[in-house]
């Protein structure tokens, strides 16, 4: 029965989440670590994530049951109900967000409420399944945890905030149109317009590139802003180039396309992680910056 109530949240994009929330909590502690603080982050985003992660498996159980990598899922199964999982997501999300509203601020909560609404809402509701720029949309809500973990010690939204929003939302696009190019055939045997599906595998490497150079670009404003070191910036740096690189890899006539798709998307994930881990130890007090500007 655990296994069920467990399964329907997502345990791994959890886990996901909880490295990036850590990563934008420690950058903005600055080596003043607020223990308790940070628990209740953790702890209340990683509920709030899990609480939507369950209503999207309900919202999603009929193009679960038609793809491939999805068809096991509680919800499509009938091992879990889909009433079931709802309020199992219900009750997550009231005691995540008010764990959130309890030890963190204003700001932290807000970018939290933003990024379920626009997950389960826009995105889950309606993006996902009716326009190519879903995708997009959706990289808002993924980029929401390293925001609010910031927000929850800084209580504002600034320069660096701003960074890291539009950073992982970047992130977001190669990564998740990797995963649609080497699942093609799942997003299409679901009707799911996906970049990859709607226009075509060449267009998606032609953004993928796009997106992992912007993204490399956007990750130097950390250090020239002063908010990371020169430590963060050689790991970016190095990250960043190879990832490009394995990138546009996808031109060559004799590519294996998925295998292609599935080092892009590995490497995603090993990038990030990475890069939170670096931008959570290479911090820098910006009291004397003239980069650091609050928005």
């Amino acid at each position: 029965m655990f296994r069920r109530y467990l399964t329907v949240t997502k345990p791994g994009i959890i886990m996901g989440n909880l490295i990036s929330v850590a990563g934008g909590f420690l950058l903005a502690s600055r080596g003043e670590i607020d223990i308790l603080l940070m628990t209740a982050t953790l702890l209340g985003l990683s509920l709030v994530v899990a609480s939507g992660c369950a209503i999207n498996n309900c919202i999603d159980r009929d193009i679960d049951a038609k793809m491939q990598r999805t068809r096991t899922r509680v919800t499509v199964t009938g091992e879990m109900s889909a009433k079931a999982a709802f309020w199992h997501g219900i009750v997550l999300g009231v005691a995540g967000f008010s764990l959130l509203v309890a030890y963190t601020n204003p700001t932290a909560v807000f970018f939290a409420a933003l990024g379920y609404v626009v997950y389960v809402g826009l995105y889950s509701l309606y993006m996902k399944r009716n326009s190519v720029y879903g995708t997009l949309v959706g990289s808002l809500s993924g980029a929401v945890p390293p925001v609010v973990g910031y927000c929850a010690v800084s209580a504002q939204f600034d320069t660096a905030a701003a960074i890291l929003l539009v950073m992982f939302s970047l992130w977001q696009m190669p990564h998740s149109y990797a995963i649609a190019i080497f699942r093609f055939k799942d997003y299409e045997a679901a009707n799911i317009p996906v970049l990859p599906v709607a226009e075509g595998i060449g267009k998606a490497k032609h953004h993928i590139v796009l997106y992992i150079a912007v993204f490399a670009l956007v990750t130097l404003l950390l250090p020239i802003s002063g908010y990371t070191g020169l430590g963060f910036m050689a790991v970016a740096c190095t990250t960043s180039f190879w990832w490009l690189l394995m990138a546009l890899r996808g031109y060559r006539s004799d590519i294996d396309v998925n295998g292609w798709a599935r080092q892009v998307f590995g490497f995603s994930i090993l990038n990030i992680t990475v890069l939170s881990i670096a931008m959570a130890v290479d911090y820098h007090d910006t009291a004397t910056s003239l980069f650091a500007i609050a928005l």
